[in-house]
């Protein structure tokens, strides 16, 4: 198998990227993964989409990391540095990210589900960060992620026993956003993709980029960010085209370029 085909790279609409891991058998997250899918998330075709959606196998969306390379500190180093470069490049992308999870997302596999934006898990998705049944922890940013999702408390049950969370449960405490049986997975993640990127897309960038930024600072100064980023969208095209759509027709009815 060729570099390129650890991640496949399709756009199946206009302003929609799908990003599929493709290693054989559990789709570890080796280094050669890791800097793959570094490669594809910069590219100039997935920075420039409005929607990006991430997948892998049917029976697996990510199983952790490659365990064959850990050794020592050094080893620990290099492979923590890649996680976070890659995984933080992720949660950057300027796009709406939708995590479309079938099977297992353990370890390495739950935090690249966790950067992204939304999680829709099939009936057979199973979350988990068990690190500590290796004597280790997480290092792709599960330490920092989890808890912003389920709370502390719960973070700290779920990594210090190595429990494997199914997707009942998963909805439930807030590790996933949806669930849907595993044969309207894609259907549904490409569905929420394509309306977002056919809706006004500059506007959900920027809601993006607020509530991002906000929730790293105090309210008062999130508040400041949202009054400018409030005057920023009203010099995008699709805010002329919606408001007098919407003094001319109602609301719902404007049909937005993205622009």
């Amino acid at each position: 198998m060729s570099h390129q085909d650890l991640v496949l790279v399709e756009s199946p609409s206009r302003g929609v990227v799908v990003l599929t891991l493709n290693s054989p058998k559990v789709n570890a997250l080796s280094t050669a993964m890791l800097q793959r899918l570094h490669e594809a998330v910069t590219s100039p075709a997935v920075l420039a989409a409005h929607s990006i959606v991430f997948t892998g196998g049917e029976r697996l969306f990510a199983a952790g990391a490659e365990i064959s390379e850990f050794g020592g500190p050094t080893e620990a180093n290099t492979i923590g540095h890649q996680f976070h470069k890659t995984l933080n490049a992720v949660a950057a992308l300027p796009g709406f990210t939708i995590a479309a999870i079938s099977g297992y997302a353990l370890g390495g596999g739950c935090e690249l589900a966790m950067a992204c934006d939304y999680r829709i898990a099939s009936t057979k998705a199973v979350f988990g960060q068990p690190e500590i049944l290796l004597g280790i922890i997480p290092g792709g940013g599960g330490t920092q992620r989890l808890p912003r999702l389920v709370g502390s408390s719960r973070a700290k049950e779920l990594m210090m026993t190595g429990r494997q969370v199914k997707s009942d449960e998963a909805l439930r405490i807030g590790l996933a956003d949806e669930v849907v049986e595993a044969d309207q997975l894609m259907v549904r993640s490409q569905e929420l993709a394509q309306a977002i990127a056919g809706g006004a897309a500059q506007a959900s960038r920027i809601i993006k980029r607020v509530v991002d930024a906000g929730m790293n600072t105090t309210l008062e100064e999130g508040l400041r960010l949202e009054i400018d980023a409030f005057v920023e969208v009203f010099g995008t095209n699709d805010s002329q085209v919606g408001v007098k759509s919407f003094l001319e027709n109602g609301p719902g009815k404007a049909t937005f370029s993205g622009s």
